[in-house]
């Protein structure tokens, strides 16, 4: 007999029941994971033993390089930090530029192309048609092919020392894939306005936890300008879904998501600017380490729950599939490479200002595509985004410049005494 519900749905389709066997799955890597770091960090395992192989990577995976060679990066480190504060302020528009139309590029086609996969029907040559359903496996082939692209790009070409331990980037793997999992399980429970206002105050979610993480501070520009950005979207977006989305009504298990949403993805990204403003690494680096634990994290999840036997049965009666499901990845693979770059250059709060307003650009292309007309409110919000994009760079233009003209007055200053 089957358990159901009060709403008469079965338990192995709640929400709670499904994250929790995720959960499990996960625990098989991270718990053995944590226990192997406890006791070597409690035994000081690797200084009692030898220098061989194995404790060559031990110390990579727990320690990460020695502390003279990470001595030795800081200077470069440094050097490219000042060479971002030295850029002028056109070749650091053109870079912005660059970084927003690679990441609008990369995953406004993986959105389409996963909208494909997930609800179109597939027919193959005897007649059979199937749907794809497992989300998980997209995430665990698109992470593979991300890594291997990493890997393989790291192999060919110069790199800087890799210093940081290997396993702190579990940390924004394994946060990346609860907001993945929060994202979609929420579309479940939640209202359209209730969507939008979670992804469009993202900003907001970001500095408090930039703060919380990596000790930011932020001046008053930044926290008005992404006050009035998640406005002006909540205004845009509300102004094209209310009308239809209407009939889904927001409940308790939605909200609750919804703030799991936002808290693991508002920590994705300040871990990832945690560990480059650290650390002397590369943003290929960063993809191969995310995408490592990823890989991990994943396979593990689909062994044990019987996702790999289903998927690839899927693939092997259905090949179009295959091709559709590479395609997804290059285009996963290419917007990794541009979210790595982005926060490696500007930080994790543009690189989600970059991202929310990519939700805008989706929207218009629709009207674009398909004729529709903004309302009044909608034209409103575009206006008020564009106006905090604009006032942001043109105050933190004008502080940089404040804070330049104060250091040459000190410095000659002190030359004169």
């Amino acid at each position: 007999m089957v358990s159901t519900l009060p709403n008469g749905r079965e338990v192995g389709e709640w929400w709670v029941f499904q994250l929790s066997i995720n959960l499990l799955c996960y625990a098989t890597i991270i718990v053995p994971g944590a226990l192997i770091i406890y006791i070597v960090k409690r035994t000081h395992f690797v200084e009692k033993s030898g220098a061989g192989c194995v404790m060559k990577i031990i110390k990579l995976c727990i320690y990460g390089s020695d502390a003279e060679k990470l001595s030795l990066e800081l200077g470069p480190m440094k050097q490219n930090q000042s060479s971002k504060a030295e850029r002028s302020t056109l070749k650091e528009g053109i870079i912005l530029v660059f970084c927003f139309l690679g990441l609008q590029l990369s995953y406004l086609t993986w959105g389409v192309l996963q909208e494909k996969i997930m609800t179109k029907e597939y027919e193959n040559s005897t007649g059979s048609i199937g749907l794809f359903t497992d989300s998980q496996f997209l995430v665990f082939v698109n992470r593979v092919l991300a890594f291997i692209f990493a890997g393989t790009y790291i192999a060919f070409t110069w790199q800087p020392r890799h210093t940081a331990p290997l396993y702190k980037y579990s940390y924004c793997s394994f946060s990346n894939i609860m907001s993945s999992w929060c994202q979609y399980e929420a579309l479940k429970f939640v209202s359209f306005p209730t969507q939008v206002l979670a992804k469009a105050s993202k900003i907001i979610p970001v500095m408090l936890m930039g703060k919380l993480v990596s000790k930011k501070s932020y001046e008053y520009y930044e926290y008005i300008s992404a006050v009035m950005i998640s406005l002006g979207m909540m205004m845009f977006l509300l102004s094209r879904g209310q009308a239809k989305d209407n009939e889904t009504v927001t409940t308790f298990s939605g909200a609750i998501i919804l703030v799991g949403y936002m808290l693991f993805d508002s920590f994705t990204s300040n871990w990832q600017g945690s560990l480059f403003s650290t650390y002397s690494m590369s943003s290929t680096q960063m993809m191969c380490g995310v995408n490592l634990f990823s890989c991990l994290f994943t396979a593990a999840s689909l062994l044990q729950q019987g996702g790999f036997v289903k998927s690839f049965h899927f693939m092997m009666q259905f090949p179009l599939f295959c091709i559709d499901c590479f395609l997804l990845s290059i285009c996963s693979a290419s917007g990794q490479m541009f979210i790595f770059y982005t926060i490696s250059q500007f930080g994790p709060v543009i690189f989600v200002i970059m991202m929310t307003i990519r939700q805008a650009v989706a929207v218009l292309l629709s009207c674009l595509i398909y004729h529709h007309m903004l309302d009044i409110k909608g034209i409103v919000g575009v206006l008020i985004i564009f106006g905090a994009l604009f006032f942001r760079i043109y105050y933190g233009q004008k502080l940089k410049t404040a804070r330049k003209a104060a250091t040459v007055s000190s410095s000659n200053g002190r030359l004169q005494k």
